[in-house]
C-alpha cells in the first residue's frame, strides 16, 4: 500500500512540475477556500422570473448548483414549465426549459446538482405555480497571500518527498539446484 502511495505522490509531483512549465520547478498552489450557501427562490403568477447574479468586481468563482424544483402549496393541476436563461460556452444568452411540472403526475424534479454560472434567470414560462427552486451557491476563492504557515507546510512536504524511494522493478530469484 505504501508503494502505491509513493508512486501516486511521485506522479503528482512530476505532473505539478510539468504544469509549472519547468522540469525542476515545483509550482505551489495558492490557498483555496470554498464556501457553500443555501439557495432558493419561488416562481408564481406574482413573480414570473428571478435572476441570480453576483458582483462583477468579485474575483471569486461562483457556481449555482440546482438540486430540486417542486410545486408548492396552492399549485393547480396544470403544466408549469420552468425555463433557465444563461450563457453558453460562446457567452451567448440561451433559454432552455428544464422542467415541466404537473401536480397529478410530476410534482417535483431532482436536478442532481445541475451547475450553472451566474448570471442565471429562472422564468415560469407557463402555468401559475408556485414552483420552488432550491440549490447551493458555491463560492471558490483563490488567495494570492502566502502566509508563513503555508511556507512551513511546504518545507515539510518537500522533506517527505525526499524520504520516499522510487519504485524499482522486482528482482528475479534464481532457482537453487
Amino acid at each position: 500500500m505504501a508503494a502505491g502511495a509513493a508512486a501516486a505522490l511521485a506522479f503528482l509531483t512530476q505532473e505539478s512540475r510539468s504544469r509549472a512549465g519547468a522540469v525542476g520547478a515545483l509550482r505551489v498552489p495558492a490557498p483555496v477556500t470554498m464556501d457553500s450557501f443555501f439557495f432558493g427562490c419561488e416562481l408564481s403568477v406574482h413573480t414570473r422570473s428571478f435572476t441570480f447574479k453576483v458582483e462583477e468586481e468579485d474575483d471569486a468563482e461562483h457556481v449555482l448548483a440546482l438540486t430540486m424544483l417542486c410545486l408548492t402549496e396552492g399549485a393547480k393541476d396544470e403544466c408549469n414549465v420552468v425555463e433557465v436563461v444563461a450563457r453558453n460556452h460562446d457567452h451567448q444568452e440561451i433559454a432552455v426549459p428544464v422542467a415541466n411540472l404537473k401536480l397529478s403526475c410530476q410534482p417535483m424534479l431532482s436536478l442532481d446538482d445541475f451547475q450553472l454560472q451566474p448570471p442565471v434567470t429562472f422564468r415560469l414560462k407557463s402555468g401559475s405555480g408556485p414552483v420552488r427552486i432550491t440549490g447551493r451557491h458555491q463560492i471558490v476563492t483563490i488567495s494570492n497571500d502566502v502566509s508563513e504557515e503555508g511556507e512551513s507546510e511546504e518545507e515539510g512536504s518537500e522533506e517527505e518527498e525526499a524520504e520516499l524511494c522510487p519504485i524499482l522493478p522486482a528482482k528475479k530469484q534464481r532457482s537453487r539446484p
